[in-house]
């Protein structure tokens, strides 16, 4: 089993900026590609950013990008999302997701941490 604990979840102005991070880890595939995905009251969950095993290759949703970049430190397995520009519409609890397809349907979560971001 892999276990993700996300952390850096708060509130925010529009505008500011965010950092959450997510530690993995069990037992790790060693084939893992991260990713963020997030979901807002009444709406289903949602792709925001995927990084590749290497770290090298990397994917945006189109609302996010410009203004979030995911990143890795795979020597400490953990996943990364800093947020910049801030908007309301970002409002959601964020979730780390590990392997699998990360784009569209990862093997593991994380429990979520609340972004909320006032106008």
């Amino acid at each position: 089993q892999v276990q993700l604990v996300e952390s850096g979840g708060g509130l925010v102005q529009a505008g500011g900026s965010l950092r959450l991070s997510c530690v993995a880890s069990g037992s790790i595939p060693s084939i893992n590609d991260m990713g963020w995905y997030r979901q807002a009251l009444g709406k289903e969950r949602e792709f925001v950013a995927g990084i590749s095993t290497n770290g090298i290759h990397t994917r945006y949703a189109d609302s996010v990008k410009g203004r979030f970049t995911i990143s890795r430190d795979r020597a400490k397995n953990t996943l990364y999302l800093q947020m910049n520009s801030l908007k309301p519409e970002d409002t959601a609890i964020y979730y780390c997701a590990l392997g699998g397809s990360i784009a569209t349907t990862p093997l593991y979560w994380g429990q979520g941490t609340q972004v909320a971001v006032s106008s």
